[in-house]
C-alpha cells in the first residue's frame, strides 16, 4: 500500500497547476493560459493512465529557443531600460542573432512576472518597428500599486524576462482605408505607432491618418520625437489632447495648434472627425472607461460600430 501511495504521490507531484484569475491578463488571448492548462491537464492524464512518465517529458513550460510562443514563455534579456516620464518605461530586449519578432501590426505579448509568490500576467504591445531585427521594444506605465509594476521596477540589464505571444492585432492592409482615425490614451499608443510606421515606411500606402492621442500635461506625452518625425510625413496628422492642461501658451510653439487642452469630449469627437479628409475607420486604445466614452462620442458624431476596431 505504501509503495502504491508513494506512485499516486508523484503523480499528484506531477499535475499541472490550475491557473489563478491573476494569471490571467485578460486580453482575450488564444490559447488563454486557461487553454494551455486544459491542454496539459489532458497530457498529465494520459501519462498517469498509462503509468509512463516521458509521456510528459513534451510539457514545457517555458523554452530556451528565445522564439516567441503562443504556448509557452520564452526568456529575453533585457538590453537598455530608458525611463520616458516619471512613471512610463522603454524596455529593450534582445533577440537572438539578427531575428525579428515578425509580429503583424498591433499584435500583443503577454509578460509573467513572479510578485510576493504570486504569478501575474499582463499584455503590452511592442512599438519597435515589426520588421526591427535582434530586439523588440515594449513601453510600460508602471503604477504606484501595481502588483506587475513592483515587478517591472526591478528590471535592469541583463536580467531574463519571460514572454509568450503574439495574440490578437489589427488586420492591417495598406490602402484599405482611407482614413484612420487613432484614439490614443496614454500607452494605448503602443499598438498605433508600428501601424503608423508601416504606412510612412511604404510609398504605396496613401492612406491618412489622424492621431489623436490624450495625455494628462505636455511633459506626459510619449515618444515626442518619434511622433513630431512621423507628422512630418504628408498624410500625417497628430493632435494631442491635455487634460490637466489649462492654457496653450506654456507649451512650445510648434505645438500650440495641434493641442487641446482639456478632455476629449463629444464636441471636440464631432469637430475632430469633421475635419478628416475621408470618413475615417477608427482604432481606439486605452482603459476600458476611455473605449466607452470614445464610442459613445463616435457615435453622435455619426461613426458606426462596424468602423471601429478597439485594442
Amino acid at each position: 500500500l505504501q509503495a502504491m501511495s508513494d506512485n499516486e504521490q508523484d503523480w499528484l507531484a506531477l499535475k499541472p497547476q490550475e491557473p489563478s484569475p491573476s494569471q490571467c491578463c485578460g486580453s482575450g488571448c488564444k490559447p488563454c493560459i486557461y487553454d494551455v492548462y486544459e491542454k496539459e491537464l489532458a497530457q498529465w492524464e494520459r501519462a498517469k493512465a498509462m503509468q509512463d512518465k516521458s509521456l510528459l517529458m513534451g510539457k514545457k513550460e517555458q523554452s530556451n529557443n528565445s522564439e516567441l510562443n503562443p504556448d509557452t514563455f520564452t526568456a529575453f534579456s533585457v538590453s537598455s531600460v530608458e525611463q520616458l516620464t516619471e512613471d512610463t518605461y522603454q524596455y529593450k530586449f534582445e533577440l537572438p542573432g539578427n531575428s525579428s519578432l515578425r509580429l503583424s501590426l498591433g499584435q500583443h505579448i503577454v509578460l509573467r512576472g513572479v510578485v510576493n509568490g504570486l504569478e501575474v500576467q499582463r499584455a503590452y504591445t511592442p512599438i519597435s518597428p515589426r520588421n526591427a531585427e535582434g530586439y523588440f521594444e515594449v513601453l510600460i506605465k508602471c503604477y504606484e500599486a501595481g502588483l506587475m509594476s513592483q515587478y517591472i521596477k526591478t528590471w535592469k540589464r541583463g536580467d531574463m524576462v519571460f514572454w509568450r505571444g503574439p495574440f490578437g492585432g489589427f488586420p492591417y492592409q495598406p490602402n484599405k482605408h482611407g482614413e484612420l482615425l487613432m484614439l490614443a490614451s496614454g500607452t494605448g499608443l503602443a499598438p498605433m505607432i508600428p501601424i503608423l510606421q508601416s504606412i510612412t515606411d511604404d510609398e504605396e500606402d496613401e492612406t491618412f491618418v489622424t492621431l489623436v492621442g490624450c495625455f494628462p500635461t505636455f511633459d506626459k506625452i510619449y515618444l515626442k520625437p518619434l511622433l513630431q518625425d512621423l507628422a512630418r510625413y504628408w498624410n500625417i496628422r497628430i493632435y494631442y489632447v491635455l487634460s490637466q492642461e489649462t492654457s496653450l501658451e506654456n507649451l512650445p510653439w510648434s505645438y500650440q495648434e495641434n493641442t487641446y487642452t482639456g478632455r476629449l469630449n463629444e464636441d471636440l469627437m464631432k469637430t475632430i472627425v469633421n475635419s478628416c479628409r475621408r470618413k475615417p475607420f477608427v482604432l481606439i486604445c486605452g482603459s476600458s472607461a476611455f473605449s466607452e466614452d470614445m464610442s459613445r462620442y463616435l457615435k453622435a458624431a455619426g461613426i458606426e460600430e462596424n468602423s471601429c476596431f478597439v485594442f
